[in-house]
């Protein structure tokens, strides 16, 4: 077993504040969270950063699992190294993506005190992006990675064969302000939706050619609208890049898959190399203080639609 070397500066508890769902619609902030053991091949980040997104605000009836953890996107400072981690050091910050609602690992989220990494699914910040604005990253990273393979299409450390226009529909969210960023554009024969309504959906659809194309949404869309069979249609599911498969209701339920689990070590070390060289820019930040607490004012903000080309990032104390 490895060792575990620790920031003696700030020495974890045992358990922390966490926000927890509980049955129905009602979420609460657990002051007595468990905090999971660290293992040798993990890091353990103080969460100074938290990143709200619409599917925060989903998670609820039967998507969840009582007592099981909320957020997907966070960032803060390395306070623990185990000795099978290498490239990051304690004081390193960094941001990540996390699994919610996760009934296989339900104390496994990013809206806690203290992240546990999963996998490759995070990222050494640089010194040119905040810790705020880096908390906007790992969800978008991980849904605009897995919507360029749905649509077959390359990341940017591919060669492009045949450059291929691509219409990203919805270019103000988050999702969409990293797709472009990895795109390349010549011919237009797929159509990325960042939106997924029925308003979105059918003009995706009536630019696409007469020799048809290839259609992703971010969500399930509405079969009545794909009325052309000459379009390939599918939609991402980010929570499937973690390989373990989703219990989730129908239609996100999903096998485990270690083809998706490779592939999605992929978009975040392009992400990585991009982030290093200056050339993959965030959506600006609303910024909201105040701790956990915030983090539910944060939420009906996003529900209500409040937030117009902004990305909703809590603050909390350092």
């Amino acid at each position: 077993m490895g060792s575990i070397a620790i920031d003696t500066g700030l020495i974890p508890p045992t358990t922390q504040r966490a926000i927890i769902a509980e049955t129905g619609e009602r979420v609460c902030i657990r002051e007595d969270t468990p905090l999971a053991s660290l293992r040798s091949d993990e890091i353990l980040v103080h969460t100074e950063a938290l990143s709200l997104n619409p599917s925060d605000t989903k998670m609820r009836g039967d998507f969840v699992t009582p007592g099981a953890m909320l957020g997907c996107d966070y960032a803060g400072t390395v306070i623990a190294r185990g000795s099978a981690v290498a490239g990051v050091e304690i004081g390193d910050r960094v941001c990540g993506a996390q699994y919610k609602m996760n009934p296989k690992r339900p104390i496994r989220a990013a809206f806690e005190e203290y992240n546990i990494p999963t996998g490759p699914f995070w990222l050494k910040l640089p010194d040119s992006i905040t810790t705020e604005g880096g908390a906007t990253y790992s969800a978008a990273i991980g849904t605009a990675g897995l919507a360029l393979k749905l649509l077959g299409l390359p990341l940017p450390d591919a060669p492009v064969q045949k450059p291929a226009y691509v219409l990203v529909y919805g270019g103000g969210t988050a999702t969409a302000t990293i797709a472009i960023q990895l795109l390349k554009l010549n011919n237009l024969r797929y159509a990325l939706d960042c939106i997924t309504t029925v308003e979105s959906t059918a003009p995706c659809f009536a630019v696409l050619g007469r020799a048809g194309g290839k259609y992703v949404s971010l969500d399930p869309f509405e079969q009545r609208v794909a009325t052309r069979k000459i379009v390939k249609t599918d939609w991402t599911l980010g929570p499937s890049l973690f390989g373990e498969g989703c219990v989730w209701p129908e239609p996100y339920a999903r096998p485990p898959s270690k083809e998706l689990l490779q592939y999605g070590e992929r978009p975040w070390a392009v992400a990585q190399r991009l982030l290093d060289e200056g050339r993959l820019k965030h959506r600006p930040v609303r910024q909201l203080e105040g701790g956990l607490e915030q983090v539910l004012v944060g939420m009906e903000m996003v529900r209500r639609g409040e937030l117009k080309g902004e990305k909703c990032v809590v603050k909390l104390a350092r």
